[in-house]
Order: C-alpha cells, then sequence, then structure tokens
C-alpha cells in the first residue's frame, strides 16, 4: 500500500480537528437554560401583568431563547434581563423576588414598566455581578434602597423619571465603578452627599429636577473625568468663591437650571470659563440680568473654540448687546437659545457676519421688531429661525424681502413668526429655496393669497392659522409636491369646498398628510359632482390624508350621501 504524504496527513488530521471542535461549540451554543433559573424566570412572570404579551415567547423548555433572555454560552446562566417598556408596550405589578436567584445578572433594565406606588426592591442590592440597572419611568415611591451601595462591580445606573423621595444614600458613593448615574425628575430632597465625589470613574451625572437644598458640595470638584453635569430645581445654591468645579477638565455639557442664587454669583462664569472641552452650555430659568454676563471680558473664555450650543433662556435679559458680546466670545456657536428673555434692540451686523457656524437660533417670546433682526440675513449656515411672540408689527412681504436679501435664503429650513401683529398677505416664497416650514398662525395678515404666489419646492409644513386671509387656496398650493401638512383654519376663507379641492388637486394629492381648514366660511354642499369622477382628489383625501379637521370630514360626508 502507498504511503500517505506526512504534510497531506498533518493537513487532513488539522481538518478533523477542526470539525471536531465546531461539534464541541455546536453543543456549547446550544447548551439548555439552568433549570433552577427557568423556575425563577417563571416566578418572576407570574408577578406581573403583561397585557402586550412582551413575555409571549416565555413558554418554551430553554429559557436562553426567550425574548429579552441572553444566557452564556459556556454555563448557560443568565446574563441580561431587558425587559424594556414603551409608551404602549409595558408590564405592571411587581418585581418578584425569585430574580435573586439570577447571581450571574450583569444587565438588567426594567425601564418604562408600571410598578405604580411600590418601592425599589431591596432584594435587587443582592445582585452584586450586575454592571447595568435601568429602572427609568417605572413609577417607582419610596426611597432608593441603601442596598445598591453593595453593587460594586456597576457601572451604569438609570433611576429618573419616578416619584423616589428622601435623600440619597452616602452608600452610593461606594460605587466606585460607576460611570452614569441619572437620579433626575424625582422628588428627591435634602443635601447632595459629599460622597458622590467619591465616584472617580463618573461621566454622566444627573441631579436635576429635584428638591435638593443646600450648596453644591465642593466634591463634585474631584470628579476629574466628568464629561456630563445636569444639576438644577429646588432650592439648590452654589457658594460664591467656591472655584472647585472647574477642576473638572474633562466637562463637555453642563446645565444649571432653576439656580435661584446664580443671578448674584460673580464668580461663576468666570469659573466654568476656565473649563477647556466645554461643548454644550445651559443656565435656563435662573434669572440671569445683563449684568451677569455683559461686564466679563470675552478674552477671558478658555471655551471659546469648544463651545457649539448655549442655552440662557427663561432668564432677564434685556439688551441686544447680548448677541454682539457672544460673537465676540465665540463664533463657532451651531445652537443659540435666548427664548423667553424681554430683548430688544438692534442687532448687530458684526454677530450675522461672524457667527459662521450657527445653524439654530431661537428668539420666541422677546421684544424684537423685524428691524432688529436684519444682520441674521448674512447667516449662510442658519437652519431654523423660531421669533413667536415678539412685537413684529411690520407687513410679511417687508420682513421676508430683508430676511432674504442675503444668504440666508438658500440655507433656512425652518421659519416661525407665529403670535405677532405682522400685517399684509402672503407674497411668493419661492425665494427661500430650502424652506421646509413655516409658521404664520396668530398674525394679522388679510385679504386674498395671490394666485400666482409660489411655494418654495422643499415645503412640507404650511401653518397661517388665525389670520384673516379671504377667498381660497392658490393652485400653485395644490402643485407643491412636497407638501405634508397644510393648515389654514380660522379665516375668512369663503370659497366652496369642492373649488379648494380642486385647487390641491395637483402633485400635493399624494403628499398631503394634514389638512385643516376649519373655522373659516366654507360651503361644501356642491361637491356631489367630485363623487362622479373616482380619479379625482376626493378619492385621494380618503387614501393619503391621516388627518382631517372636522369640519372638511363633515363636508366630504355629506356631500357623499348627496
Amino acid at each position: 500500500m502507498p504511503t500517505m504524504n506526512p504534510v497531506r496527513f498533518k493537513y487532513m488530521q488539522a481538518i478533523i480537528i477542526f470539525m471536531m471542535l465546531q461539534v464541541v461549540v455546536s453543543a456549547q451554543d446550544h447548551i439548555m437554560c439552568i433549570q433552577t433559573e427557568r423556575e425563577a424566570l417563571l416566578q418572576f412572570k407570574a408577578a406581573l401583568l403583561d397585557p402586550y404579551g412582551m413575555l409571549s415567547s416565555w413558554t418554551t423548555s430553554d429559557c436562553c431563547q426567550w425574548q429579552g433572555i441572553r444566557c452564556t454560552n459556556l454555563t448557560a446562566h443568565v446574563l441580561m434581563l431587558d425587559l424594556h417598556g414603551g409608551e404602549f408596550n409595558y408590564m405592571s405589578g411587581e418585581i418578584h423576588k425569585s430574580l435573586m436567584e439570577l447571581q450571574q445578572l450583569k444587565y438588567l433594565n426594567l425601564s418604562w414598566n408600571s410598578f405604580q406606588g411600590r418601592g425599589i426592591p431591596e432584594f435587587l442590592g443582592s445582585l452584586t455581578n450586575l454592571r447595568y440597572l435601568d429602572l427609568e419611568y417605572c413609577r417607582f415611591g419610596g426611597k432608593i434602597p441603601t442596598q445598591f451601595g453593595s453593587l460594586s462591580h456597576l457601572k451604569y445606573l438609570n433611576l429618573a423619571l419616578n416619584s423616589l423621595e428622601g435623600s440619597i444614600p452616602r452608600q452610593l458613593g461606594n460605587l466606585s465603578q460607576l460611570q452614569h448615574l441619572d437620579l433626575s425628575a424625582n422628588h428627591f430632597e435634602g443635601n447632595i452627599p459629599s460622597q458622590i465625589g467619591n465616584l472617580s470613574q463618573l461621566l454622566h451625572l444627573d441631579l436635576s429636577y429635584n428638591s435638593f437644598e443646600g450648596s453644591i458640595p465642593s466634591q463634585l470638584g474631584n470628579l476629574s473625568n466628568l464629561q456630563k453635569l445636569y444639576l438644577g430645581g429646588g432650592a439648590l445654591k452654589i457658594d460664591d468663591g467656591d472655584h472647585r468645579l472647574s477642576n473638572l477638565i474633562s466637562l463637555t455639557h453642563l446645565s444649571v437650571l432653576q439656580m435661584p442664587n446664580l443671578n448674584t454669583s460673580h464668580s461663576f462664569l468666570q469659573m466654568i470659563a476656565k473649563l477647556p472641552k466645554l461643548r454644550e452650555l445651559s443656565l435656563s430659568e435662573c434669572s440671569l440680568p445683563d449684568q451677569f454676563i455683559l461686564p466679563l471680558r470675552p478674552s477671558k473664555f478658555n471655551f471659546s473654540s469648544s463651545l457649539s450650543v448655549l442655552d440662557l433662556s427663561f432668564n432677564s435679559l434685556t439688551s441686544s448687546m447680548i448677541l454682539q458680546w457672544l460673537s465676540n466670545v465665540t463664533s463657532n456657536l451651531v445652537e443659540l437659545d435666548l427664548s423667553y428673555n424681554l430683548l430688544e434692540g438692534s442687532t448687530s451686523n458684526h454677530f450675522g457676519r461672524v457667527m459662521n457656524s450657527l445653524e439654530h437660533l431661537d428668539l420666541s417670546y422677546n421684544i424684537f421688531k423685524a428691524d432688529d433682526f436684519k444682520s441674521f440675513a448674512n447667516i449662510c449656515t442658519l437652519h431654523s429661525l423660531y421669533m413667536p411672540a415678539n412685537h413684529l408689527t411690520e407687513d410679511l412681504p417687508s420682513i421676508l424681502h430683508n430676511l432674504s436679501s442675503g444668504c440666508v435664503k438658500h440655507s433656512l429650513q425652518d421659519l416661525d413668526l407665529s403670535d405677532n401683529q405682522i400685517t399684509g398677505s402672503l407674497p411668493d416664497l419661492s425665494v427661500f429655496s430650502s424652506l421646509k416650514s413655516l409658521f404664520l398662525d396668530q398674525n394679522q395678515l388679510r385679504g386674498k393669497i395671490p394666485e400666482g404666489i409660489r411655494l418654495p419646492f422643499h415645503l412640507e409644513s404650511l401653518s397661517i392659522q388665525s389670520n384673516s386671509l379671504e377667498g381660497g387656496i392658490p393652485k400653485s398650493f395644490g402643485n407643491s409636491c412636497a407638501l405634508r401638512s397644510l393648515d389654514m383654519s380660522g379665516n375668512n376663507l369663503n370659497k366652496e369646498l369642492s373649488v379648494i379641492i380642486h385647487q390641491l388637486s395637483g402633485c400635493a394629492r399624494f403628499s398631503l398628510q394634514e389638512l385643516n381648514i376649519g373655522g373659516n366660511q366654507i360651503n361644501g354642499a356642491s361637491l356631489l359632482r367630485w363623487k362622479m369622477q373616482r380619479d379625482t382628489f376626493n378619492l385621494e383625501v380618503r387614501r393619503h390624508l391621516s388627518q382631517l379637521d372636522l369640519e372638511t370630514e363633515r363636508e366630504l360626508r355629506k356631500a357623499s350621501r348627496a
């Protein structure tokens, strides 16, 4: 017999070994779950109400194949239990103590379920292998169990949006591996424990929207790895002269809300000005006056090159000089929110020239006039401009002409001028080539909309409700192929519904999903003839509109019965 080539033999041998390993791995992949853990999960299921069938797969013999369960391939222990709910998909009942059997569990997510009025089970603190625990919006009451201080491997803890009360247990300071802690939107009170400053690995800390009192503990300045910090609500204060927060050199996001004494702190802005990586800063609802900001020299701010989002909404700012001050601090802002202040006065041309990264500008609920924002026409990157509830009294053609005099006419996508006293009628809008939404509600527009008016090619939403416009809807509206929502309710339109439907029977009949023309003087009795034309907009209304105002629907039904 011929002998096998040694090289070929070794090659065949390697193939056989590889195939044997594949069999072993395959067997491990299909290892069945541990019976005691399966029974524990079934007890857990029995204590829950499951109206949406989230646990409907929990019937087979292998619990590792059940929805929301992940097991290790080596030992079949349950490692993950992810049963997060949603607005229309959730469970209720109680969390059964049988979960204590899952001692290898590393990931537990029960967020957005409803455990109304119950406390967080203390036994969860015995699951000492947990790395991830998410109980957000579970409607828990009571206090945080002190046993959570034993979860020494925990990296992520989210208890936000519950009704938890009392103080934060100091034992949470033992969680030396914790990177993410969210306790926002509860009813916590008392002082923030200084032990939070022991969490040296923390990257994300959210304590906002609670009822804390006292001063922000200086120990938070020890969190040198912290990237995101959200504080505020209640009677929380900042000690003037405490510069420890300037040690947070890794901070990229800082939000301080509803801080009652912030407007008297002379050092706070100077302190955060030393944060070199800060990208997003919110100082909303702090009653800040002009004197809090304007006297500071822009050259003192280290974050001038990094800051991209600034929110100073709901304060007491009055001078438009704040815009020039900001343009001297940084030209890299992408989002600026100055809504709900008392700002008035002309804005400098310098602001429009240098803000060459600004995409979203919110000046809602201030006292600006139309001539005050001419410089915005030169912000070539601006996508959204929100100016509802200001003192705009000029006629709409003039306002839009000034705004379209610069490069913003090519970049603007969303424009809100609602709730002002703007006069005139609707002009041609096609010059705003990128515009997707336009809101002109609750102004003093009157007269007929010119028949030749053109809408921007990309316009998706147009709202002109609660004005005094007359006549009908121009046929050009029906030729707007991107139009998805049209609201002209609360005007004096008096054309018959059949005429209006005909005007909208262009390509808009394929795109339009929301139509509101209620609260006008529209007569729909002659819609009868549209029944006879099965390929007209009458059918397209039924086929494409997902939302129809009640008056239009009533007219359509009346005509269909005629």
